[in-house]
């Protein structure tokens, strides 16, 4: 699946900015499955220095200042990228969860102690006793990871309700927990906080979502939003596989992966520091539209 995908954020002070410096993660990853064709990033007003480089995770990162005054940032975004299906695995023929775990705390392998770092709580992910319980339901003595995955997922799915007015950046998965609303960041930390409680490692992606609109319905240009769901180590065979408890599905080629890390703290799209500006307003415009597939040409 090909998609252009366009992200704009707008930022509106009521006083000038005379300096700021700014961190953006939103160039695609390359991955076995996904290929970024072509990534632009425009920026307004101009900045006097920008850079791009890989940030710890291996993450596309740039970092740009502005030293001009400005009541106003425009960054857009604009990717075209190439998803490929990727094989399904069998969750019975995943390792039980128990086995996965002592290995993570026990083998030095390259790609176990790459896993093991996303044990662990973080910013964004605290632990809390609940957990245990929350998770043990579905993780049974000797159950295959993957199955206990997909249970925990669809679990979340069913007990928890969307609802952007009932959360903000910083709540944290108690609260989350207590209310059972919130949006797909919080649900994709509540379900890594019950996995890294169990000793198992899971991180947070970032990106975007291809939605459908309703029969009949038009889709709307700028409509869409960013996304987030979470990736879970099941072993050496199988791997990292992605799932998405807000939509209750494994990520497939509607999902486009940005970024990944500990939490949302390590891959925010858009943070920086700004001097003065007073009140600020921001707003937010995803568009991530499916490009139809090149036409063979004639014979």
């Amino acid at each position: 699946m090909k998609y252009k995908i366009t992200h704009i954020t707008k930022y509106a002070y009521s006083e000038a900015v005379p300096v700021c410096q700014n961190v953006v993660h939103l160039a695609p990853r390359a991955l076995p499955y996904q290929m970024c064709d072509d990534f632009q990033l425009l920026i307004h007003p101009d900045p006097y220095s920008i850079s791009h480089r890989k940030d710890y995770f291996g993450n596309n990162v740039s970092f740009f200042s502005i030293d001009q005054p400005h009541t106003g940032l425009s960054v857009t975004a604009t990717s075209q990228v190439s998803v490929l299906a990727t094989p399904a695995i069998p969750p019975a023929s995943t390792p039980a969860w128990e086995t996965i775990s002592l290995a993570l705390k026990s083998d030095q392998s390259p790609a176990l102690l790459d896993a093991y770092q996303y044990v662990f709580q973080s910013q964004g992910v605290k632990l809390f006793p609940k957990l245990i319980d929350y998770a043990e339901a579905s993780f049974t003595k000797g159950r295959p990871i993957l199955e206990a995955v997909i249970d925990l997922t669809a679990r979340i799915h069913k007990e928890f309700r969307y609802d952007p007015r009932a959360t903000n950046v910083n709540t944290q998965i108690d609260e989350v927990y207590a209310q059972k609303h919130g949006v797909c960041q919080d649900f994709a930390h509540f379900q890594i906080g019950c996995l890294r409680i169990l000793g198992l490692a899971a991180r947070y992606v970032s990106g975007y979502l291809r939605t459908i609109p309703p029969p009949g319905k038009p889709r709307l240009v700028g409509a869409d939003a960013s996304h987030a769901w979470l990736s879970v180590y099941c072993g050496e065979k199988a791997g990292w596989i992605d799932v998405d408890p807000t939509n209750n599905v494994p990520a497939s080629t509607d999902h486009i992966t940005v970024a990944w890390g500990r939490d949302y703290y390590d891959v925010c799209p858009i943070q920086g520091t700004i001097v003065g500006g007073g009140e600020h307003r921001m707003t937010v415009s995803v568009d991530v539209a499916p490009e139809e597939p090149a036409t063979p040409a004639a014979k």
